[in-house]
């Protein structure tokens, strides 16, 4: 095993250096595919390159992994534990650009990027577009120069499968099937953006940075189609879905292939920091955990229980015409016209003034901000989250209007703890939480982007919870199929000098790093990471 630290030793610095960042790849089915010879590039990269497991620890929790990769920093050193920040003072939650600086900015090396989320351009000399396909980009769309946006839409079009960066498409078989065809068309569009940009419009390059994100948009909305277990699997969206993931792993595979063809004097990166699988988080942290809190604050349901079709196991569908968000809305409508007052006042506290200016996106489709108006008189809510739940005690000296005093703050964190350990799974009957996490720092110093109390569910995704106080809520259908739950990720490094062989685990902030060594850099010391450890060539 490889730990942290060491050299990448390679028997020459290279003139130019390609990282190929494959956002949302399984190592899995990836593994699969190329057993079946369906991944050839890739297959050269495992056999001629060297390799490495990619541990990503708990910053994958922050859903934050292309940050990581843009400014080369962890979650403690870039000060920002998750894309949604809680202001104390007024109580609103707003998920927010990046403010960090690309790594590009600290070094001496001619940089085109082509679309990496989170990468922002303003604070760099790179060329390059971002925002221009990527799934969650974390900057609002730009390109330096600036005119390099209408040069690829006139000559490239609009990008292909924008209506499926987030696609919804499991209860459709006719959607997955557009899904599918359209986002493999995105990849070849990709493909050929990546190759006239760096062999045509900014030839003079010594660092490539090219992301491909439509296997995260791909596995979130298809993973149903890939895994035989999945409770959705035997839907007649599932051929379709399958045929766009491996579609999106075949078109990807020609990318890389066609970028090693084009620049064979190269070295070339690939990888991606972390696996993907099934989704266990969308219902039990967006809707499930925050009405388990608001029971527990106030003895009483807020979201009514809904009446869904159901497969033979229990697992609630919709129609092909439904949409999650809408019909989980529904759940909240009053006969009494209140809570009219009340979706404004969330609105307004989810979408505030200076987040519509700049663009970023508001999070009032989530059904965690339901409950933003009660939570100043709540002991503990849960926070808009994309993956694991996040508590957020209201602490008196921390939050505008505290109810838990600072020196309670152990033990009533224990008591939520306990509290939500009692939650099981209604279908399964098993315990629907696998792990609660609690702050173990000094409370009154956390962060905006920080949580008291961190929830991990179990595997088999709890889509409504069965509490001895709370009730019953849910079950709920499911939103996204796919999601983060995969294990390592992996990078390979291929090019002339590199010896082959595989290395074992290295940790995913060691990638930037690694990469800068190649091209003679010396990496900056604000980095997380160190270059890696491998054979000389």
């Amino acid at each position: 095993m490889v730990g942290r630290g060491g050299m990448l030793s390679t028997k020459a610095t290279y003139q130019r250096v390609v990282m190929i960042g494959l956002d949302g790849c399984e190592p899995s089915v990836a593994r699969a595919m190329m057993d079946e010879g369906k991944l050839p590039a890739m297959q050269r990269l495992l056999s001629e390159g060297v390799c490495f497991l990619l541990e990503h620890g708990d910053a994958k929790r922050t859903g934050l992994a292309w940050e990581h990769v843009a400014s080369g920093l962890d979650p403690d050193a870039a000060e920002r534990w998750a894309a949604v920040d809680f202001n104390a003072a007024t109580y609103a939650a707003t998920q927010r650009a990046t403010n960090l600086t690309p790594f590009s900015a600290f070094v001496d090396v001619p940089t085109v990027v082509v679309d990496p989320p989170y990468f922002d351009l303003s604070k760099t000399n790179a060329h390059g577009l971002v925002a221009w396909g990527a799934h969650d980009p974390g900057v609002p769309a730009s390109s330096h120069p600036p005119e390099l946006l209408e040069e690829v839409s006139t000559r490239f079009g609009a990008y292909a499968a924008k209506p499926w960066i987030y696609g919804f498409v499991w209860p459709s078989a006719e959607k997955s099937e557009r899904m599918a065809d359209e986002i493999v068309r995105a990849v070849e569009q990709r493909s050929a953006l990546s190759q006239w940009m760096l062999a045509e419009r900014f030839p003079d390059w010594r660092l490539g940075l090219v992301v491909i994100s439509e296997y995260h948009s791909a596995i979130e909305a298809m993973w149903h189609g890939v895994d035989p277990t999945h409770p959705l699997h035997k839907l007649p969206s599932a051929p379709a879905a399958k045929r766009g993931i491996e579609g999106v792993y075949e078109a990807s595979d020609r990318l890389i292939a066609d970028l090693m063809a084009r620049f064979p004097d190269a070295a070339f990166v690939v990888f991606n920091l972390h696996g993907m699988g099934p989704n266990n988080s969308d219902n039990a942290s967006m809707a499930l955990l925050p009405e388990l809190m608001y029971r527990k604050a106030f003895g009483k349901p807020l979201m009514r229980q809904g009446k869904w079709r159901t497969t033979e196991t229990g697992v609630p569908l919709l129609g092909e015409d439904q949409r999650w968000q809408r019909e989980l809305a529904r759940l909240y409508e009053e006969d009494d016209g209140a809570i009219g007052a009340v979706r404004e006042a969330w609105r307004r506290a989810m979408t505030p003034k200076k987040a519509k200016k700049a663009g970023e996106p508001s999070l009032s489709w989530m059904p965690a901000t339901r409950y933003a108006p009660y939570w100043r008189d709540m002991p503990a809510f849960a926070l808009p989250s994309f993956y694991d739940g996040r508590i957020r005690i209201n602490l008196k000296g921390r939050e505008a209007s505290g109810l838990v005093e600072a020196s309670d703050y152990r033990r009533f964190c224990a008591e939520i703890a306990d509290y939500l350990r009692q939650s099981t799974d209604p279908i399964t009957g098993q315990p629907a939480v696998d792990g609660v996490d609690i702050f173990a720092g000094d409370p009154l110093t956390l962060g905006e982007s920080g949580a008291d109390i961190i929830v991990t569910w179990t595997m088999a995704p709890p889509l409504g919870l069965s509490h001895p106080q709370a009730g019953l809520i849910g079950p709920l259908p499911y939103r996204r199929t796919g999601g983060h739950t995969g294990d390592h990720g992996f990078a390979y490094f291929h090019g002339p000098g590199i010896a082959a062989g595989h290395h074992g685990v290295g940790s995913a902030f060691d990638v930037v790093p690694s990469v800068l060594q190649l091209l003679g850099a010396a990496p900056p010391n604000r980095l997380s990471g160190r270059p890696l450890e491998a054979v000389s060539g």
